[in-house]
């Protein structure tokens, strides 16, 4: 939060069980440092569940917003919550189609992962490049954010590809802000006005 420029905290299944604490409790404390939205992923077994689910960490704080895997299912969950006024993603997104159907239901974001579509489908910035042309020609408010993204240049091959917004790991953020070559001239500047 202190680079004042995070827009919003993601999270998921996996990152939340590798902290120790409930997932309310995580939410909560992140939802208390970041003004932005932080986003948790729905996991309950039943669409009943999830929606149990949702209300409970809506609940949380003002900031919290959700996550709900994309399925025809979790849609009509997706759609209903969003005009409540929840802020909401469609995740695990790899079909243009499915961006358009999240648009069409007035949903804030859909979510593709890149690195993982690229491993599965072949080409995950095509992916985000198809899912953009689909916002685009439909002028709908709806956002292309992005993840499982592994490397500075993938980073910048999905916004160039298109996506408004992008969610990296923190380790992957440092790395985007160093480059050896920063640091050399940093020192070569340094030995010059000793």
């Amino acid at each position: 939060m202190r680079l004042g420029f995070i827009a919003g905290i993601t999270t998921n299944p996996n990152l939340l069980a590798g902290v120790p604490g409930s997932a309310e409790d995580i939410i909560a404390a992140l939802a208390d440092i970041c003004p932005g939205p932080v986003y948790h992923q729905l996991t309950a077994p039943t669409l009943q569940e999830r929606e149990e689910e949702a209300q409970r960490f809506l609940a949380l704080r003002p900031n919290v917003g959700l996550k709900i895997p994309m399925t025809h299912e979790n849609l009509e969950l997706a759609a209903r919550l969003s005009r409540t006024g929840a802020r909401v993603g469609m995740t695990a997104s790899y079909s243009p189609a499915q961006t358009y159907l999240t648009a069409e239901a007035g949903i804030h974001y859909s979510i593709a992962y890149v690195n993982r579509s690229t491993r599965l489908q072949g080409d995950g910035l095509a992916l985000v490049r198809a899912m953009r042309a689909v916002i685009d020609r439909l002028s709908t408010p709806t956002v292309i954010l992005v993840a499982s993204l592994k490397t500075p240049a993938e980073v910048v091959d999905a916004v160039i590809a298109g996506a408004h917004d992008v969610t990296i790991p923190w380790p992957l953020m440092v790395e985007m802000g160093n480059h050896p070559l920063s640091f050399q001239t940093i020192e070569e500047f340094a030995r010059a006005g000793r």
